[in-house]
Parts: C-alpha cells; sequence; structure tokens
C-alpha cells in the first residue's frame, strides 16, 4: 500500500491553495508559479480564504482508519458500485473512478470523509448541498450528478466520469492558441450562464475546476462553494474561493453575484492566453492590494499577437467594478462569440498554413478547399476540408481523404487498420455511388490554429495513403 504524505510536511500557497510537499528547496508553488519564501504555511488555508478543495485540509485523518485509506477501497465493491482506482484528494474527501454494477455505468464516485463529519457535522450539509446544486444544472459543460447515496457509513456523490485532464494540466503542458483558448472560455461561459440562470453562483472557477474531456470540450465541476441566490441576490458571506481568481469586490466585503463568476473566468482567460495570472504578489495583502487596486498588466505587452478586440474582452471582464464587467455568463458567451466570429476566415487560415509550403498546391472549391500533397515514390494524396455549422462556436472543420474503394472483401483488414490509427478514423462514404474507405478528422473551427490545419492536412494525407497501400497497394488519387 502506498503511503500518504504527512500532512505536517505539506505547505500551502495562499494565492491558489495548492499543497504540495515542502521538499523543493525554491519553494516556488508548482500549480500558479508563485514563490513561496515566508508565503507558503504548513498550517493549511486559512479559514477566510479556503477553497473548496482545501475546506477540509486541515482536519487529519487517524492513522490505520480504513475509512480513510483511499486504496483500501480500490478492488472492492461497496453498494452497487465496483471501486476501480483512486482518481484524486481533495478537501472534503476522495474520488474514486467506480462502475455502477446495475447500469453497467462508469462514474466518478466522491466519498465523502467520515474523519470530518465526526469534527463538524456541517461538512455533510454541504456535500449533500453541492450535489443538489448540481443536480440543478443540465448542460454539456457541466460535469453531470446521477446520485447522492450512503452507503453503510459513506456518503458519496455519484458524478460524470470525465476521462480527460483538467484545464490545470493542459495549461501546465503549454500556453494555448489564441483560438483554443477563445473556444474554450466561450464553452466555459455557455456552462456558467446555464449555473446563473438556474439562480447559482459557482464562486471556485478555476482550471483546477474545469476538467476536459477527450475531444476537447471543457466542463465545469466542483460545486463545494456554490450558493443559489435567493429573490436574484445573494446575503453578504465570509469571502470564499482560490485567492488568484477572486473578483476586488470579495476582498472589500462584498457579496458575490454573477459578475463574480465572469472575473474568474477572466483570469482564467487571460492565464490560458498569456501562461500566467494577472497578479503574483509576495503575499496576502500585497495581493489583495493589487486585485483591488492596481491595473492588470495589458495582455498585449505580454503578447503581442493578441488581436486588439480580444484583448479588450478580457481586459472589460477582468475590470475591478463588476458594474463595469458583463453581468452575466450569458453576457460573457455572447462577448466571446462576438469576436470569436470576427477572426480569420477559412481561406486566411489556410492561406498561411501553407504560405511555406509550396509544393502543397490547393483551391477554393464549394464549401471548402481541395489540396493535392505529394509524397514520397511518386505517389500522391488529395485531401478536402470543409466547415460545417452556421453559429460560429458550432462550426467544425471536417479534412478528409479518399483511400480506396470499400470492397467488403476489405472490410476485416479496415477494422483491425482503423483500431490502430492514431490521427482521424476510417469510415465508409457513398462518392458518385460507390463506397469509399476514407479517413477524416474533425475539429471544432476555433479550437485550430494554421499550424494545426498545415499539419493535420500533411498527416490526414500520410495515413491516407498507407491505408491504401495496406489494403490495395494502389494510388487510387
Amino acid at each position: 500500500m502506498t503511503d500518504l504524505p504527512n500532512p505536517a510536511d505539506l505547505v500551502y500557497c495562499f494565492g491558489c491553495n495548492e499543497r504540495f510537499l515542502n521538499s523543493d528547496l525554491r519553494q516556488v508553488c508548482p500549480r500558479c508559479g508563485q514563490t513561496a519564501d515566508d508565503n507558503l504555511v504548513p498550517s493549511g488555508p486559512t479559514f477566510l480564504w479556503r477553497s473548496a478543495e482545501a475546506w477540509g485540509a486541515r482536519q487529519a485523518p487517524p492513522p490505520g482508519d480504513i475509512r480513510e485509506a483511499p486504496l483500501e477501497l480500490v478492488g472492492q465493491t461497496i453498494g452497487d458500485y465496483e471501486i476501480l482506482s483512486l482518481l484524486g484528494r481533495g478537501g472534503m474527501g476522495y474520488v474514486f473512478h467506480a462502475r455502477h454494477l446495475p447500469l453497467d455505468r462508469y462514474s466518478a464516485l466522491k466519498v465523502l470523509s467520515p474523519h470530518l463529519i465526526t469534527h463538524d457535522p456541517d461538512y455533510l450539509e454541504r456535500f449533500v448541498h453541492e450535489g443538489q446544486v448540481m443536480a440543478a444544472i443540465m448542460h454539456p459543460n457541466i460535469v453531470s450528478i446521477y446520485n447522492i447515496d450512503r452507503i453503510g457509513d459513506l456518503h458519496c456523490l455519484d458524478m460524470e466520469y470525465v476521462p480527460g485532464r483538467s484545464l490545470q494540466h493542459l495549461l501546465q503542458d503549454h500556453r494555448l492558441s489564441i483560438e483554443r483558448a477563445l473556444f474554450l472560455a466561450s464553452e466555459i461561459a455557455w456552462g456558467l450562464s446555464e449555473a446563473h440562470r438556474a439562480g447559482i453562483l459557482h464562486r471556485d472557477l478555476k482550471p483546477d475546476n474545469v476538467l476536459m474531456t477527450l475531444n476537447g470540450i471543457p466542463k465545469i465541476g466542483d460545486f463545494g462553494l456554490a450558493k443559489r441566490l435567493e429573490h436574484g441576490r445573494i446575503e453578504r458571506l465570509l469571502p470564499a474561493g482560490t485567492p488568484h481568481y477572486m473578483a476586488p469586490e470579495l476582498f472589500e466585503g462584498h457579496p458575490p453575484t454573477a459578475a463574480t463568476d465572469v472575473y474568474s473566468l477572466g483570469v482564467c482567460l487571460y492565464q490560458m492566453l498569456v501562461g500566467r495570472v494577472p497578479f503574483r504578489e509576495s503575499g496576502m495583502n500585497a495581493l489583495i492590494s493589487a486585485v483591488t487596486t492596481t491595473p492588470i498588466t495589458p495582455l498585449r505587452l505580454l503578447r503581442p499577437d493578441i488581436p486588439l478586440d480580444i484583448a479588450e474582452v478580457v481586459h472589460q471582464m477582468l475590470e475591478k467594478s463588476p458594474a463595469n464587467r458583463p453581468q452575466s455568463g450569458v453576457e460573457a458567451a455572447q462577448l466571446l462569440d462576438a469576436v470569436i466570429g470576427g477572426m480569420p476566415d477559412l481561406q486566411a487560415l489556410v492561406a498561411e498554413a501553407f504560405d511555406h509550403e509550396p509544393h502543397v498546391r490547393w483551391k477554393p472549391q464549394a464549401g471548402g478547399f481541395e489540396f493535392y500533397v505529394p509524397l514520397p515514390h511518386g505517389r500522391h494524396q488529395q485531401v478536402w476540408i470543409e466547415s460545417s455549422g452556421t453559429a460560429a462556436r458550432e462550426k467544425i472543420l471536417r479534412i478528409t481523404t479518399r483511400c480506396c474503394p470499400a470492397d467488403p472483401r476489405y472490410f476485416e483488414k479496415a477494422l483491425r487498420i482503423n483500431n490502430t490509427v492514431v490521427h482521424g478514423a476510417l469510415m465508409i462514404q457513398d462518392i458518385d455511388g460507390v463506397p469509399w474507405f476514407l479517413m477524416q478528422n474533425c475539429y471544432p473551427r476555433f479550437t485550430v490554429d494554421a499550424e494545426e490545419v498545415r499539419r493535420s492536412v500533411l498527416e490526414i494525407a500520410f495515413h491516407g495513403d498507407a491505408v491504401e497501400r495496406e489494403i490495395t497497394g494502389i494510388d487510387h488519387n
């Protein structure tokens, strides 16, 4: 069994509430890059600036308690759930990858730490409240909840299993293209709009709480700090959230509003575009002062290729006064979609992609573009790009090449090939009354930039030709 870290060896970043082992002599927060110095504390996040994931961090579980040893549950069946693996640990408990046996459905099973209930029964109320809030919202950009359950002494939330990574992990890999950052921000904003429509404020929106599907679609999760608006407003509360993503009015003692969530989304978008949060001060008081009084560093100083209208939208979302921001998720989404719709059209994207590829010939055709890609040994491949959908955020870019006629004799071989390809997928489509094997890849239009279009066209051409050679050995196009 793997030992859990000793709580005494953990330190906490005041800016993002990330906890990590105090073994790095540089003491730099791995989550947000905050330099530690005297600002990482071993005692855990303060009561005032707690985030949902750090809510119970101060209460160390008793050693040897099987209910608090998550790996002991892996491989067991509890109630209707087979526990497959541990996905992660948060301040209020553990999240497991589980299978609901009666429905044969995979889920993320969040289990409340029983030890926390013994120290503070309110934890159970907060846990159940999180489930009830999530159940009130149904949207493709919000993690779904299936059930609130109690299995013996364990209280559980049965939630949608999202097999990808968090947006935070994606940002740690690389800075995003402008197109992809805007697409993700727009999708998150539409998810927020549904929560706001239901009268719910998230209050802890940040990249850690946005999960990414394998298809690159963001889903908002962790509603542990969410609150319902009563009669269109919320009573004044102690500030709570993750400091780097908290709006200025929260530090000034004002109650949260939908515009508070919009500010958090603005910080996320700023981070997606330039790879850092707007403020990384040397202490909590300095951070509060900067967030409430200091103008943010203009985006175009940090990344000059960001168009002016996009920079203006981000700055508007990060206005100090909530009255000057978009007032809700839907207003933020509409603002983001407006700048997405004004981005370069497909022809400009294609021209930029193949400006330095003179051997690749291309020309416009109805609904898209046709490419002629030369390959080794005198072979070549034709590739087509077309865009479908109407609204800017719904447009899909399809990159397709013909492989060979879909003769039934080749079906078994094609199926084996399809199980091994990593770029695109084989499909069958009638062309002029003849069934053909096609290789196709699809992208949301505004997640791709010129370099990705260039690479995808060349890879589809290469793999499509490889399928031709494997199945028939003939160069069909």
